[in-house]
């Protein structure tokens, strides 16, 4: 049953602990980038570098508090802060649970490229959630795959499977 927009499903999923995890390391960098300049009383290069990964944890902090999952008849959109993917249903060749190795599943958070068993994947997800693996027909660029945490991974995959039979 679709919504007023015509979205057949709709999700906003955020993650305390990944947040805390974001803040944590900005923290971090930011305190260790704040002892390198009262250290050594000049800017140096490695305090430069420093402060950019706090800035870049800030970024994260910001960007990666919330991942919206929309699904229409045409496509499934996932959407983080500044970034958005969208895939064709029709474009939708096999939907499953990800069943990932520990280490690639707790490997970290936010947007992802990489190999998983010899395919190249981009994954939109959060430490504590289930995922899905959305194998596509054509690749887009190198991407064969798309991974994303849900709190619903039965509903979520009904409806992908009967927006693909149509």
């Amino acid at each position: 049953m679709q919504d007023k927009k015509g979205y057949l499903y709709t999700e906003k999923i955020s993650s305390i602990k990944t947040s805390l995890l974001f803040i944590a390391l900005m923290i971090i960098f930011l305190c260790l980038s704040l002892w390198l300049t009262n250290t050594f009383t000049d800017w140096n290069i490695l305090g430069v570098i420093v402060l950019c990964l706090a800035c870049f944890f800030l970024f994260y902090v910001i960007n990666f508090r919330t991942l919206t999952i929309l699904i229409n008849p045409v496509f499934l959109q996932l959407k983080f802060g500044i970034f958005k993917w969208k895939v064709p249903t029709d474009n939708i060749k096999k939907v499953q649970l990800d069943e990932i190795p520990f280490f690639m599943k707790y490997g970290g958070a936010g947007i992802h490229f990489t190999f998983v068993r010899k395919r190249y994947r981009a994954s939109f997800n959060f430490l504590e959630y289930p995922r899905i693996c959305l194998s596509l027909k054509k690749k887009r660029g190198w991407v064969e795959e798309i991974s994303f945490s849900t709190r619903k991974p039965e509903k979520v995959m009904r409806v992908l499977t009967e927006v693909m039979k149509k």
